[in-house]
C-alpha cells in the first residue's frame, strides 16, 4: 500500500512540473512575441544632468567633444593582457558616466564625469562609484566627480585642471 502512495506523489509531482513547465514556456512565448510601443523622453538624461552639460558644453567646447551617458565599455578597452577578456567585458559593461571630455582632434577620452545626485548616496552605489573610479584610475583617465549642478564655468575648468594634476 505505501509503494502506491510513493508512485502516486511521484506522478503527481511529474504532473504538476509538466504544468509548470509548459505554464513558462507559454509566458516565454507571449513575452517573446510582444510588440512593445515607445515615445521618444523629452530629455536622454535628468533636468540636472541637462542643465550641467549646457554649462559643461560652454566651459570646455573649444577643447574636447562632450558625450552624455557613456558606456565604460565605448571608452576603455577591455582585452587587456594577462586577464579573461571575456570577464572583463562584463564587469564594465552596463556601467556608464554622465559624461566623457574627448579632444576635438582625436576623440582621444581625456576625462570622464558623474554628478552626483542623492542616488549616490545609497550603499550599493557608493560600492559601484568605488570601483568605477578604480577602473579609471587604472586606465589613467581622471574620473572628476560635482556634487552641485549649479557649479559655474569656472569651477568646471578649475576642478578639471585639479584632476589633470593629480592623474
Amino acid at each position: 500500500m505505501e509503494i502506491y502512495f510513493i508512485i502516486g506523489l511521484v506522478v503527481l509531482s511529474l504532473i504538476l512540473l509538466s504544468a509548470v513547465a509548459s505554464s513558462i514556456s507559454s509566458k516565454r512565448k507571449v513575452f517573446k512575441d510582444n510588440v512593445y510601443s515607445y515615445r521618444a523622453k523629452n530629455l536622454p538624461m535628468t533636468q540636472a544632468e541637462a542643465d550641467f552639460f549646457i554649462k559643461l558644453e560652454r566651459a570646455v567646447s573649444e577643447r574636447y567633444h562632450v558625450f552624455p551617458q557613456m558606456h565604460l565599455s565605448a571608452i576603455l578597452d577591455h582585452k587587456v593582457k594577462g586577464q579573461d577578456w571575456r570577464y572583463a567585458f562584463r564587469h564594465i559593461n552596463g556601467k556608464s558616466v554622465d559624461f566623457v571630455l574627448c579632444d576635438r582632434e582625436t576623440l582621444r577620452p581625456f576625462y570622464a564625469i558623474e554628478l552626483d545626485d542623492f542616488t549616490h548616496a545609497a550603499t550599493d552605489r557608493k560600492k559601484r562609484d568605488v570601483e568605477v573610479e578604480r577602473i579609471f584610475k587604472s586606465a589613467n583617465i581622471p574620473l572628476v566627480r560635482f556634487t552641485n549642478k549649479n557649479v559655474s564655468e569656472q569651477d568646471i575648468v578649475r576642478a578639471l585642471m585639479n584632476a589633470a594634476k593629480s592623474g
